[in-house]
């Protein structure tokens, strides 16, 4: 239930937050409009709430502002998509810390002013086809005349000038309003947006790095996927939305094509039509028809052209055509072939029938033509009036359509689009690469039990909490993360009693050799210190590297006890003579290593899997091999001698010589490291010389440890 409330509370915070932005932009922006002030104050709360919250609440925030203020200034819908721009700069400034410094806020109160300045300029001219505001418009004719081609570029560095007044004063009080806020509260509604443990820049800088390796990453098609749907739906909304306008617009004022027709007709003696046509403007009561007519005109938007003609087989002869601001009506009496568009209704002309409106482009431009028939009292047509709607004046308004459309959908758009990546993003992107990050750790972690742990423990730390699969896949995988961690501390205790029950066997049989032994002094204990000493000597050094793994390290250490194991089958009266062997005894004493070799084979035979008896194997079969490939039981040289066995080689040589026997003294210390040197490059391998020499303080001290 916890929680539950948490996620609540986020979510009324952030609420708040973007409630109070909201107020703050259409209060600023109520007040320029009262006092009719050449500037918006409309996205102080955008910034303020973007550099809190986001970018989704920012872009709520500016669209949300926007569209309410509508109800005090109609064209602040229009530019929404100006302070959805400024939400996302803020962002990117904010979360880069430039609005910390004065150089960063500079750059962004520009910016934000070419934005709104600029583009907002650009849009005004579109829409208003001219300046919004008369001051603006008073400023710039004062610096050039409204009939210079400079006029616009003037505007725009008018507006622009203003706008950066307007975002110097917007951007400062929203940098004023972040910083009264305590720290803990913009803490809390900074993480509203995530749906698990607020990731540190560290951690976001990793998994953007994982991304970078991956050719097609997750979030990158979201992206994709999610800008093709939204631009789709956008542009068949925006489509059909025009498409449904236009056909209204066209069918509304094709109404008032047939309407003012009929009106004109109306007015229309039928039986002054020839005496208007042989007469004209001298004839009686042609100059009040006229006047009717532009009456019914100057009445009816759209209608351009307004007329009365007579239908004759030959051709159309006008009887009134009202002049235009461009140009001049027929005379009338005048003739006007007809036109390609009207030759399919000519035989319900010549009829005197109603026809449908016509559609042209020809000789008088892309027109939309309503007829309607006048009348005498026989019912016989004499002519008709005809209204001509400038298709061009349609299509313009359908442009102008066209583009507030597009204006108010370009912010819809980006809100949309903005939900969708925030979404994916907070729900699916951020959790699932977290989850593989922490999975990746607890994988590589696995031999180090404390580490192991920690992996788990960063893992339940990141607490997902998107409410959905994502959540309980995360459930799943912290139960079977923490359940592995003490599977593998359990299988750690048995291995771990099980390397010491394997040592105490090892330690077992070297001791029931070197009981027999009755002169090596400790021998195998000696011997794997200097082991170890050689090994880690030749890990510092990076010697070897694709060799000394720590298993593998760990493995010889452990076995080099088993190096004279083979010393078993040697009989006493070799093994322990006090004198010099005899070449029969000698080649006796030889024999302990392929002895060695074969018993732990047979060991090594009874066990499945890799086991830590192929070095002790190794061991006890080459360590009398030499360099120069010299030695036995088989002249192996180099680097064909098992590693194990060199290492051991060295080890046994130097306790040998610095050690008693019933056949020797013990050879001073320095007198068998000289040796040791000595042997460099013939018996022994150069490196393993090398790191033995640099650690002879440790050497003393292992044989300073058994001397005593």
């Amino acid at each position: 239930m916890k929680q539950k409330s948490d996620k609540v509370q986020y979510g009324v915070y952030a609420l708040i937050c973007v409630i109070f932005g909201i107020v703050l932009n259409i209060s600023l922006s109520f007040v320029m409009h009262l006092f009719s002030l050449p500037m918006y104050f409309d996205t102080a709360g955008t910034i303020a709430v973007s550099c809190l919250a986001g970018v989704f609440p920012g872009i709520i925030t500016a669209l949300a502002s926007n569209f309410l203020s509508f109800f005090f200034n109609e064209h602040s819908a229009y530019f929404s998509i100006l302070n959805v721009l400024i939400a996302i700069i803020t962002v990117r400034f904010f979360r880069k810390g430039r609005l910390k410094k004065a150089g960063g806020i500079a750059l962004f109160i520009l910016i934000s002013a070419l934005i709104g300045g600029g583009l907002g300029g650009i849009i005004q001219w579109a829409l208003l086809g001219g300046p919004q505001f008369s001051s603006v418009a008073e400023t710039t004719a004062a610096i050039v005349p409204p009939e210079k081609g400079a006029f616009f570029p003037v505007f725009l560095l008018v507006n622009i000038g203003l706008n950066i007044i307007d975002k110097c004063i917007t951007a400062g009080s929203a940098l004023v309003i972040i910083k009264a806020i305590p720290a803990n509260a913009k803490k809390i509604i900074a993480d509203s947006v995530w749906r698990q443990r607020p990731l540190s820049e560290e951690e976001i800088r990793e998994l953007k790095y994982q991304r970078k390796k991956e050719a097609n990453s997750l979030q990158t098609r979201m992206t994709v996927m999610l800008t093709i749907a939204t631009v789709t739906l956008t542009l068949v909304m925006a489509l059909i939305s025009l498409r449904i306008y236009f056909d209204n617009v066209k069918e509304e004022y094709t109404d008032t094509a047939i309407k003012t027709a009929k009106f004109a007709a109306d007015v229309i003696d039928p039986y002054k039509i020839d005496v208007f046509l042989r007469e004209g403007e001298k004839a009686e009561g042609y100059r009040e028809t006229e006047k009717m007519l532009e009456n019914i005109r100057s009445s009816s938007p759209g209608v351009k052209y307004l007329y009365v003609i007579k239908i004759r087989r030959e051709a159309g002869y006008f009887v009134f055509d009202l002049d235009t601001e461009d140009t001049p009506g027929y005379e009338p009496g005048e003739r006007v072939e007809f036109e390609e568009a009207f030759k399919p209704y000519l035989p319900s002309l010549y009829k005197g029938e109603e026809i449908e409106p016509i559609i042209s482009n020809d000789l008088f431009g892309w027109l939309l033509t309503a007829y309607y028939p006048v009348r005498n009292a026989a019912g016989e047509t004499v002519c008709y009036a005809g209204a001509d709607v400038s298709m061009d004046y349609l299509s313009g308004y359908a442009r102008e359509y066209l583009l507030r459309t597009i204006l108010i959908f370009s912010g819809v758009f980006i809100l949309v689009l903005s939900y969708g990546l925030w979404v994916s993003r907070s729900y699916l992107v951020l959790p699932i690469n977290s989850m593989a990050q922490a999975a990746d750790r607890f994988t590589g972690d696995i031999d180090n039990q404390d580490k192991f742990d920690e992996s788990v423990k960063r893992l339940r730390s990141l607490d997902i909490r998107t409410g959905d699969e994502v959540e309980t896949l995360y459930r799943a995988i912290c139960r079977m993360a923490l359940n592995t961690s003490e599977q593998m501390r359990g299988v750690r205790y048995y291995a771990e009693a099980n390397e010491k029950m394997q040592n105490g066997l090892i330690i077992t049989m070297a001791n029931m050799v070197e009981n027999r032994d009755s002169d090596t002094g400790a021998h195998i204990q000696k011997t794997a210190a200097y082991v170890r000493i050689i090994l880690h000597g030749l890990k510092a050094k990076g010697y070897y590297p694709e060799k000394l793994t720590e298993k593998y390290m760990s493995d010889v250490e452990m076995s080099a006890p088993l190096h004279d194991v083979g010393k078993i089958h040697i009989p006493d009266a070799v093994l322990n003579k006090p004198g010099k062997l005899t070449d029969e005894e000698y080649e006796i004493m030889k024999t302990h290593t392929t002895a060695g070799k074969n018993i732990l084979e047979n060991a090594i035979g009874s066990v499945h899997g890799e086991s830590y008896l192929k070095e002790a194997r190794n061991m006890a079969a080459y360590h009398h091999e030499r360099w120069d490939g010299k030695g036995y039981p088989e002249g192996l040289h180099g680097e064909v001698i098992p590693l194990s066995a060199r290492v051991m080689a060295i080890a046994d040589v130097f306790d040998a010589l610095a050690s008693p026997r019933i056949y020797k003294p013990a050879f001073p210390f320095e007198k068998a490291v000289s040796i040791i040197e000595e042997g460099s490059g013939t018996q022994f391998d150069p490196k393993c010389v090398e790191v033995f020499i640099e650690s002879l303080n440790e050497v003393k001290k292992v044989l300073k440890k058994y001397q005593e």
